[in-house]
């Protein structure tokens, strides 16, 4: 038994100097051709394995600004080094930081890259046609969209419900009934076709007088009797109070709106399967349900979406 001890001492005590010594031949031979080539040959592959930055972008409403936590700490907790780009406006602003590479990776709606981004005139006729057509278009500028959400989050136009007793108003086109009326929405609405032109072009609802949102929200304005009928989001808890109600859309202008992360090429060659992996195990939490949830606890019980983005992602194994 001594004898084993002496044996596995000695061979310790040997690895242990070689490996000095060899650590001290690098550093001593630093210089030499050999050397360096074999140093920098460990650092290339050191790179070549290193994972990436990721710059997460996301849009300008609580929802988006939930998004973009739930990734990029999702990422963080996986080991990328994250940097966050903030709120980038409007879905065209958002797409250009992504096109011109100022950001990696955009929560964004699938229905909003067919219609307003690419421009197609009309919406494809289901939720995966509209996915499969925007990852298309999207693949043709260097991107590529990951799966979608189980959760989708459309535009709604929303009334009163006094409102909507008033005039026996179900769908969008019943509009027509109150005559002129006013509408409230976002800075881009009146540019595009998932809202005010999808009303004037679609609807034939021409006597609409649009006012654009700024400090008060859609909500209040209804509340106050500025606007008779406003852009007012799916997901919001604003209609799961009862106290609004959203107008069927008969002719579809809103299009399906789940979301997807759209991910730069370069990006997710260099982040490789386990970066893919990471993103899609969030999307494939969010329902209907847990976003409801999400943007309730920041826009009404006033929680910060980096806050209920962790509580989430540890709730379900993501960090």
């Amino acid at each position: 038994m001594f004898r084993k001890h002496t044996r596995r001492a000695a061979k310790a005590a040997y690895a242990i100097s070689l490996g000095v010594a060899l650590l001290i031949g690098l550093t001593a031979c630093g210089g030499s051709g050999k050397s360096a080539s074999g140093v920098a040959g460990a650092q290339k592959t050191i790179a070549k394995h290193a994972k990436p930055t990721i710059v997460v972008g996301n849009k300008n409403f609580t929802e988006e600004y939930i998004l973009g936590q739930l990734y990029g700490q999702a990422l963080q907790a996986k080991g990328y080094k994250v940097k966050y780009a903030g709120s980038l406006g409007s879905s065209e602003l958002a797409d250009a930081a992504l096109t011109s590479g100022k950001i990696d990776l955009l929560p964004e709606y699938m229905g909003v890259v067919v219609l307003d981004v690419a421009g197609q005139k009309t919406s494809p006729k289901t939720a995966h046609a509209t996915y499969l057509a925007a990852k298309k278009f999207e693949e043709t500028r260097g991107l590529t969209v990951l799966n979608p959400t189980p959760f989708y989050d459309s535009d709604t136009v929303s009334v009163l419900k006094t409102t909507a007793q008033k005039y026996g108003l179900k769908t969008i086109g019943d509009l027509k009934k109150v005559g002129t009326f006013t509408y409230a929405g976002y800075p881009e609405c009146d540019k595009r076709i998932t809202c005010l032109l999808g009303l004037k072009r679609i609807y034939g609802l021409t006597k609409v007088k649009f006012i654009q949102i700024g400090s008060l929200s859609v909500e209040t304005l209804l509340d106050h009797k500025k606007a008779t009928a406003g852009d007012i989001f799916s997901t919001e808890p604003a209609l799961a109070s009862g106290k609004y109600v959203p107008l069927k859309d008969t002719k579809a202008i809103f299009g399906f709106q789940n979301v997807a992360p759209i991910v730069s090429q370069k990006t997710l060659k260099a982040g490789g399967a386990a970066l893919r992996k990471a993103i899609d195990a969030v999307s494939a939490k969010l329902t209907i349900k847990a976003m409801i949830a999400m943007n309730t606890a920041v826009g009404v019980d006033k929680k910060t979406p980096a806050a209920v983005a962790s509580a989430f992602l540890k709730a379900n194994g993501l960090k």
